[in-house]
């Protein structure tokens, strides 16, 4: 027809709506590429079957395990329970206790009060004993029952006589007693007799002679009546004596229980033999050595 090109393909050659076609083809439908892993064979399947039920006996076996670990989580917080309410226990008796050591030491501190309290009453009870006893003589030499039945009236008669000693007024007594039971043998020492005098000055008097006093062959002595912890003073303060001539101090015993000391022309009192004690080894521990 006139007015209508044809297209005249070249023979071998195809044609431009035969390559269009091909070329929509090749972008609709993609050629099927081959799969990397081939598909499992009858063997694949058997291996892969194993390994799963292996994989499923550890799970079993691991939560069999937790299973286990469970119930000992669950012991353990049962224990752990227990030994917290022990040690609440053991923080209560603790507290407890507490309470009884601060008791204890407030009893203890109480204590130490009162032995200072007690130390002190004793001190003023051997104060007490000591003035009671400022006026008594012990006389050591009489022969028993010589006094008769009325010992005031021959100690105020003999007294006198035996010291060379003018009593004005005269000699008077408050009481007079012997010490123990009578001792009826010859042989046996007689009794001490205690006097105690009502003046004062007339016992300083008779305990400043010089003993002992002779008369008709009878031997008197006069000591001063004091108490067992006096006595047992005084004998301690002795027994420093040798100590005291040793460091080249000068010292002097004064009734009841008084140790007089001069060292260095410094001069001190001592009531308790410990406090020389004390004083006596600072003393050596300052003299220098030869």
């Amino acid at each position: 027809m006139p007015g209508i090109r044809t297209a005249h393909r070249q023979p071998g050659k195809p044609s431009r709506q035969l390559l269009f076609s091909e070329a929509l083809g090749h972008q609709r439908d993609p050629p099927a590429k081959e799969h990397p892993f081939p598909p499992p064979s009858g063997m694949a399947d058997t291996v892969q079957g194993a390994t799963m039920d292996r994989i499923l006996q550890e799970i079993s076996a691991v939560g069999r395990k937790l299973e286990g670990m469970d119930s000992a989580m669950a012991s353990l917080r049962a224990e752990t329970k227990s030994m917290r309410l022990e040690i609440i226990g053991f923080q209560s008796q603790v507290t407890g206790l507490d309470q009884r050591v601060t008791l204890v030491k407030t009893h203890i501190a109480s204590w130490a009060d009162r032995d200072q309290e007690l130390l002190y009453l004793r001190s003023k009870l051997i104060d007490l004993e000591v003035r009671g006893r400022r006026n008594n003589v012990s006389f050591h030499g009489f022969p028993e029952s010589i006094e008769g039945t009325d010992i005031q009236s021959y100690l105020g008669e003999t007294l006198p006589k035996l010291t060379g000693i003018t009593f004005d007024p005269l000699l008077e007594f408050q009481r007079v007693h012997t010490l123990g039971p009578k001792r009826r043998e010859v042989a046996n020492r007689p009794r001490p007799i205690i006097a105690c005098l009502l003046r004062h000055l007339q016992t300083c008097q008779l305990l400043q002679r010089p003993c002992p006093f002779w008369s008709d062959d009878l031997e008197v002595r006069l000591t001063a009546d004091f108490s067992k912890e006096t006595n047992d003073c005084r004998r301690t303060f002795l027994a420093l004596r040798t100590r005291l001539r040793q460091l080249d101090v000068k010292y002097g015993l004064f009734e009841p229980a008084r140790m007089w000391i001069t060292k260095n022309g410094e001069s001190r009192d001592f009531y308790d033999p410990a406090d020389l004690q004390v004083f006596l080894e600072g003393l050596q521990d300052n003299t220098p050595s030869p």
